[in-house]
């Protein structure tokens, strides 16, 4: 499966922003799909994740409330709709694809990843 991330960019804190990631070459709706995030210096870290269906999924403590993981298995795109950003929201964001079509917050369960978008939220 190839991925490809969309829709960073440069925000304040309080705004929104919506990521996409479009998949080709393989059965997106076979399989959940993650999103991920990283800051140079540290480890990559999860932020949300969906099963293959889109019936159900999994956040991270630090994104819960704030942001939104959906899926159009007809256009084989995951989304990521962010609000109400905070500067240490500001990280690479990576789709991923995993193995298993259950939603996952563990990163070795995924075996596709995307390039990342860059998301920037300043104070």
């Amino acid at each position: 499966v190839q991925l490809q991330a969309s829709g960073g960019g440069l925000v304040q804190a309080g705004d929104s922003l919506k990521l996409s990631c479009a998949a080709s070459g393989g059965r997106f709706s076979d399989n959940a799909m993650g999103w991920f995030r990283q800051v140079p210096g540290r480890e990559r870290e999860f932020v949300a994740s969906i099963d293959n269906r889109g019936q159900t999924w999994f956040y991270a403590d630090s994104v819960k409330g704030r942001f939104i993981i959906s899926r159009d298995n007809a256009k084989s795109t995951v989304y990521l709709q962010m609000n109400n950003l905070k500067p240490e929201d500001t990280a690479v964001y990576y789709c991923a694809s995993s193995f298993s079509p259950w939603y996952d917050s563990d990163k070795r369960r995924y075996d596709s990843w995307g390039k990342g978008t860059l998301v920037t939220v300043s104070s």
